[in-house]
């Protein structure tokens, strides 16, 4: 397969969407992040509430960060009753780690915060074009993440 060279305006849309994806990451934590849970551990949670139960390596290499980072950002999580642990049936050396209901209860909570403020702004600062203006530029974004 073979890539073609970037264009100037596909470098300046890489480059919006980042600055414009972590500034709107920080507005949502700012409006939702109540347990004051650090970025890892918030991306840990979430990627447990998506996938599903996990072992702290399986964790690691999703995330693409050492094991030990993993079991302090899971242990932080577990001391606030937001995951447990339990012994792995296939291997007793290892544990599994699973969002527990509180944990859901966050995760859920979150999204429902992050999302009614987006869309009071979205309301507030848009027109009703604008908005559909997002809805086809979000569409275009999903495409391009596609594999």
């Amino acid at each position: 397969m073979t890539t073609a060279e970037p264009t100037a305006t596909a470098v300046e849309a890489a480059r919006a969407v980042r600055v414009g994806l972590g500034r709107l990451r920080r507005r949502f934590r700012e409006n939702y992040d109540r347990a004051e849970l650090t970025a890892s551990q918030t991306g840990l949670l979430s990627r447990l509430g998506r996938e599903g139960p996990a072992s702290a390596s399986e964790l690691a290499a999703a995330e693409g960060v050492r094991p030990q980072s993993v079991a302090m950002s899971v242990a932080a999580l577990d001391e606030r009753g937001l995951v447990t642990r339990t012994k792995d049936p296939h291997d007793g050396r290892r544990q599994v780690v699973t969002v527990s209901p509180a944990g859901r209860d966050f995760l859920e909570s979150s999204r429902t915060a992050g999302e009614g403020w987006l869309a009071a702004a979205l309301t507030e600062r848009l027109t009703e074009a604008e908005c559909a203006t997002v809805v086809e530029a979000m569409a275009l974004l999903e495409r391009v993440v596609q594999r």
